[in-house]
């Protein structure tokens, strides 16, 4: 009997520690998951990264083979006066003859140059401008948006553009494209902020996650069929609510550019959003190039 009591309590024992190494990998397993999908919007981010300074070192080498070719015209335009020096010389023209041509020359060549550090100056001016208009839309529409909770929505800066991702619970139900009461409120907010802004141009981008739509949903086919009409309900509210109609562009993503690319609950919910990019309008800018 004792000897049963005792084999009873070992089981007992085994099962409770291995019971306890289950919880402890569990929780382990949460957390490695937790990383992983930190470490996935970490990688999304150097991406982006990656590319903007890859565009940037094409602008730079650009600029640079440019600069060749100028300091290749300045050499041959050296050769060219010195030879046309020796050549009014060999003539038999005065020095004084000589000099006003050359002076002429240089005059010609300066003018250029000033011509060129002008339309710099300006584009320099533009860029600086535009930084400035982008920082302060970002905290207009921040200021807008204080009284809304953080895990609705998020507003960031990348490439020149604002991003404000509204998370699914914010504006839809599961399905659904009709806009909730509160998102309706979020998006006429931001159509205030941007009625003020004329050179800011505005996208609507729906994203969905990867779980495919119910068979049978009215109107739509798959995913593709909701994000974009997501995305066009959210384009009428905002002109309805006196955004210009013509300053607006809808457009579906579905699936397939998520920020989480894990396969949990919580990715897909992150997934599931609304992105309003909004981009100032580079017309000025586009001019001062096509003079360059």
């Amino acid at each position: 009997m004792k000897k049963n009591f005792v084999r009873a309590s070992v089981y007992l024992l085994a099962g409770s520690m291995a019971l306890s190494s289950c919880v402890v990998s569990k929780k382990k397993y949460e957390d490695l998951l937790s990383r992983k999908n930190a470490l996935e919007v970490d990688k999304s981010e150097l991406q982006e990264q990656k590319a903007t300074l890859e565009q940037q070192k094409a602008l730079l080498e650009d600029e640079k083979a440019n600069l060749e070719q100028e300091r290749a015209q300045l050499e041959q335009q050296k050769a060219e006066y010195q030879e046309s020096l020796a050549k009014a010389l060999n003539e038999g023209k005065s020095l004084s003859e000589t000099l006003n041509m050359s002076k002429s020359q240089i005059d010609r060549l300066n003018a250029d140059l000033k011509a060129r550090e002008a339309r710099l100056a300006e584009l320099q001016r533009i860029l600086n401008e535009k930084e400035k208009a982008v920082a302060n839309l970002r905290n207009k529409v921040s200021s807008a948006l204080l009284g809304f909770n953080d895990k609705d929505l998020s507003i960031n800066v990348r490439n020149g553009k604002v991003y404000v991702s509204l998370a699914e619970q914010l504006l839809f139900n599961s399905g659904s494209t009709k806009v909730d009461p509160k998102g309706v409120d979020a998006l006429k907010k931001i159509a205030t902020v941007l009625k003020e802004q004329q050179d800011v141009n505005v996208l609507v981008e729906g994203h969905t996650d990867d779980v495919p739509i119910s068979k049978g949903t009215v109107g739509m086919q798959d995913n593709w069929d909701l994000s974009v009409l997501r995305a066009t309900e959210i384009t009428r509210i905002m002109a309805e609510a006196g955004l210009n109609p013509t300053r607006i562009t809808p457009s579906g993503r579905s699936k397939y550019v998520p920020v989480d690319e894990a396969k949990t609950k919580e990715a897909r919910q992150k997934n599931r959003r609304t992105e309003i990019i909004l981009t100032p309008k580079l017309d000025e800018l586009f001019q001062i190039l096509e003079t360059t």
